[in-house]
């Protein structure tokens, strides 16, 4: 097999799996990016699209200040595109992580490009739950966090669970493209190691594996949305 890349894909066996620049350690770095602002830009736009449930006009602690300036940040932050935050934020990048290139570095424009995105689709999965769950609640006496906790999101659990999915293949795209302008990962083995070095069987090899692991999401996704939905 081994023989068989090297005479046929010179350049992907030439990489290597090991190294600074291997196989490995790029698979290793879009995953890395991918978790790591999946998480933390998710807890962000959990917490923005619970906030936009909770204080709109029917909302269980309606607020009308406070829901503009969460519309307002989540509509504003879906509307910049990311390379342009990349470069507007690198000073908020520098602070954090005292650089604004690397891995780590493009966790802070890949968790703030993506919590817009995963408010708005937490927003919808929530108005989702029946209403009606939410007032029976109410009339048995349950805290706003009961109703947070028990009707919001367990309810809501299948749907959030399919939204995260949709997220998480969106931010596989957004780690390419952090990758193009050298955050590390496939995107930069496909484009800068790639294309623009000519060298078309690492490009494709790279981009079969971006799409190998959005594959995979997708599948682990609804596979645990259809266990939630009948559990």
């Amino acid at each position: 097999m081994a023989d068989w890349i090297q005479q046929n894909l010179p350049n992907v066996y030439s990489l290597g799996w090991g190294g600074d620049f291997g196989w490995g350690i790029a698979i290793w770095q879009t995953i890395f990016m991918t978790v790591g602002s999946a998480i933390i830009g998710g807890l962000i736009g959990l917490l923005f699209g619970t906030g936009l449930v909770l204080t709109a006009d029917d909302g269980i602690t309606p607020n009308r200040p406070l829901f503009q300036i969460l519309d307002k940040v989540v509509s504003v932050g879906r509307a910049i595109p990311f390379i342009i935050m990349v470069v507007a934020f690198s000073p908020l990048t520098q602070l954090i992580v005292g650089t604004t290139i690397g891995t780590t570095a493009a966790l802070v424009p890949l968790s703030l490009g993506v919590f817009p995105f995963y408010a708005r689709q937490v927003q919808v999965a929530l108005l989702g739950v029946d209403a009606g769950k939410v007032e029976a609640a109410r009339s048995f006496g349950a805290t706003n966090w009961d109703i947070i906790t028990d009707v919001y999101l367990r309810e809501g659990r299948s749907e959030l669970i399919r939204v995260s999915t949709v997220t998480l293949i969106s931010l596989v795209g957004l780690t390419a493209m952090a990758g193009a302008i050298g955050a590390g990962g496939l995107g930069t083995t496909a484009i800068v190691t790639g294309y623009q070095r000519f060298q078309n069987d690492v490009m494709w090899l790279a981009t079969i594996l971006i799409l190998l692991l959005i594959v995979l999401i997708q599948f682990i996704g609804d596979f645990f949305a259809k266990r939630a939905h009948h559990g």
